[in-house]
């Protein structure tokens, strides 16, 4: 029940985000626009014109997110004779599982971490850094894979490919609606005082910088019980809840960094690739459970 439970979940999940998604990019639309050019028709043209993108960018991550999310961390397609090792791991935990095999990706970072993508497991990619394949032995590698091919199975895949996706736009037309909103909203002020303009503005300031700081919350929070949720079902499917365990505890402890990793994508990682110690680190939140917590409940089982 576990695994169906979660699918269900995540279909639900995913439609509800497309939504959302649409509804936040309309309203924005409508604020900014009658804000900035203080006409209700201009602002029913920008809701119009809103709504539009809303849907051309979600049916656009629906079904481009893998590749963008691919392209973004510069993975390249590989096949068995890359390194057969893997392929094998690979192609044990598919029949483990009953999924079909995914795409096989390697990134080149000395950095050790996976994660996989896509929006079905007919459609599914895995990714794996050359620093993966370097420092971990075969018990580990088969732990990991097996974790990512649970996202596969339980879809997680496709809620976390459109979160990384959606929220990455949400931040960029934010971007976009707080310079727009500075020189056009200065330019207004300077020819009639904005003396009616003062609260839509405010209110389209509020929803230009909240935005990306919701969407970021609601992102980690779901981005946490899949880990927990993955690292139990990869033991069903390797019966040695003991490879994962190490395999997490050596990922986190190794200290190169993934340079392709960033904000945006940093969730589907297995382990969350950005370092403490980084200065894209300093954020309030987190997007991965303690990696001791994690162990401590592998091994328990």
């Amino acid at each position: 029940m576990m695994f169906e439970d979660q699918i269900v979940r995540n279909k639900r999940l995913t439609f509800l985000i497309i939504f959302l998604f649409s509804l936040f990019i309309v309203g924005l639309g409508f604020v900014f626009g009658y804000a900035l050019w203080g006409s209700l028709e201009v602002g029913l043209v920008a809701v119009a014109i809103a709504f539009v993108l809303s849907i051309v960018m979600s049916l656009g991550t629906y079904y481009g997110g893998k590749k963008i999310v691919l392209a973004a961390s510069r993975a390249k397609k590989v096949d068995h004779r890359y390194n057969k090792q893997l392929y094998n791991v690979l192609e044990e935990m598919s029949i483990a599982s009953g999924l079909p095999m995914p795409e096989l990706y390697v990134i080149e970072d000395s950095a050790p971490n996976a994660f996989a993508t896509g929006r079905n497991p007919q459609q599914a990619a895995v990714a794996v850094t050359t620093g993966l394949l370097d420092k971990l032995n075969r018990d580990e590698l088969t732990g990991v894979i097996a974790h990512e091919m649970s996202h596969i199975k339980n879809f997680d895949i496709r809620y976390m490919m459109l979160m990384g996706v959606l929220v990455g736009l949400v931040a960029l037309l934010s971007d976009f609606a707080l310079h727009s909103l500075f020189y056009r909203g200065h330019g207004r002020r300077s020819r009639n005082g904005g003396s009616g303009a003062w609260p839509l503005l405010i209110l389209a300031l509020a929803l230009a910088i909240l935005a990306p700081v919701i969407s970021k919350i609601i992102q980690l929070a779901v981005s946490r019980k899949r880990e927990y949720l993955a690292d139990a079902s990869a033991t069903q499917f390797t019966r040695y809840p003991e490879g994962l365990a190490s395999a997490l505890l050596k990922i986190s402890g190794d200290q190169e960094v993934l340079e392709v990793a960033n904000r945006a994508t940093q969730h589907l990682y297995i382990v969350n690739p950005i370092k403490s110690f980084e200065k894209r680190a300093k954020t309030l939140f987190s997007t991965h459970p303690p990696i001791a917590e994690r162990v401590r409940r592998l091994r328990t089982m």
